[in-house]
């Protein structure tokens, strides 16, 4: 899609066609038919670019809870954080207090819109003046207009605007495929650093399988995870960076509410734990946030739980307690693994259907699912990982609330 064809989405008849599309059940395997069919009413461009923001609109409803209002591009809707932590990010932002942010490589502006519905004035950045365009629609859409400002700019060339405090998104992605050295970025973490010569207030948003021995020791690296799925990282620098490591869990409710849980710590690194115990009455896993945070050994000191290896993130205790950072299981009984053995103890707990989980093993659980699943009526979940090094299966039961 081009400005021209997107500006032509955006008219009347454009409107139309989009409100047309939005109410038909399409999948992708119709695009050609459905393609072919508009083909007899508009343009062939014009048909392929409505039918493409249809499905990219149905695409973006885990993300944007607002998507049927909203224009993407299918490289910008991927890389796109989700609105609940846009959200979160852009309140830490609108906190600091800062009243004018830059929104650099602001892609089609999940970020410019999450901040400026906190209240901030926003100067949208971008090189691509087609996903400039989408997020001025975007901003149009949400009635979030006043406060957002666009410009095109080439980041590499050019020093970004004057604003109070600065956020990139840079680029983590060319030819469909994902970058992850950080230096691989457009613009590379190096470039955007030095940035703050100028203004030191900066965030970066990373990927969250980012190294990060590539970052600088002396900014704050946040891990955020949705709903028990790691989203993204964010490197804060300058006055923006509180502690060293901060781990956020964000969850959903069936209403659209979104709780927001932190843990926090001023290690860089996991310290190791003296504490190690065999499994107990419960095993917890620590939410993927906490993980890369490197904070599962504090996580174990609020909740009076000990890891069962040292390599291994998962823990246990004796008692529950209720945490928003791990889910528990109830812990029937375990034994070294052994598949015959596995087999038998689990006939004689009456399994029917079992979850297969695994942390330091090499086997598909999938496979292992079918395999162990029994004839009987009782749920059970095995996990495969290691006690003290040496191979083990936990056998569960479904996970307490």
């Amino acid at each position: 899609m081009d400005l021209d064809i997107f500006q032509w989405l955006l008219s009347p008849a454009g409107q139309a066609l989009l409100a047309e599309l939005a109410g038909r059940d399409i999948a992708d395997a119709d695009a050609l038919r459905e393609v072919e069919r508009l083909r007899r009413r508009v343009a062939p461009e014009q048909a392929r670019a409505a039918l493409e923001m249809a499905l990219l609109r149905r695409r973006a409803r885990v993300k944007f809870p607002q998507a049927e209002r909203l224009y993407f591009t299918r490289e910008a809707l991927e890389q796109s954080s989700a609105t609940p932590v846009a959200a979160h990010r852009a309140a830490r932002l609108a906190a600091g207090p800062y009243s004018h942010i830059a929104d650099l490589c602001c892609g089609v502006g999940a970020d410019a819109l999450a901040l400026a519905a906190a209240g901030v004035a926003v100067t949208a950045v971008d090189r691509d003046p087609l996903r400039l365009a989408m997020c001025q629609a975007n901003a149009d859409a949400l009635g979030l207009a006043p406060r957002v400002s666009t410009r095109e700019q080439d980041l590499l060339a050019e020093p970004p605007p004057l604003a109070e405090a600065l956020f990139c998104d840079p680029g983590r992605r060319a030819g469909g495929r994902r970058r992850f050295s950080v230096e691989a970025y457009e613009p590379p973490l190096a470039h955007v650093l030095g940035w703050q010569a100028r203004t030191p207030a900066l965030a970066v948003k990373l990927g969250p399988g980012v190294d990060l021995a590539e970052l600088p020791a002396d900014a704050e690296v946040e891990f955020t995870s949705l709903d028990g799925e790691l989203k993204e990282a964010a490197l804060w620098c300058g006055p923006l960076a509180r502690v060293a490591r901060r781990a956020t869990v964000l969850r959903r409710s069936a209403d659209g509410h979104v709780e927001t849980h932190t843990m926090l710590s001023e290690h860089t690194e996991s310290p190791a734990s003296s504490f190690i115990l065999p499994p107990s009455s419960f095993l917890y896993e620590p939410d993927p946030a906490v993980i890369r945070a490197g904070l599962v050994t504090d996580l174990g000191g609020q909740i009076g739980a000990a890891q069962i290896d040292h390599q291994i993130a998962y823990l246990t205790a004796e008692l529950r307690t209720a945490t928003p950072f791990a889910r528990a299981w109830p812990v029937l009984t375990w034994l070294p693994f052994s598949l015959k053995a596995l087999r038998a103890r689990l006939r004689g707990l009456g399994a029917g259907a079992v979850t297969v989980k695994k942390r330091g093993s090499p086997l598909d659980t999938d496979a292992l699912a079918r395999q162990l699943s029994g004839d009987g009526e009782r749920p059970l979940v095995v996990v495969l990982t290691q006690v003290v090094g040496r191979p083990t299966a936990l056998i569960c039961d479904p996970m307490v609330h």
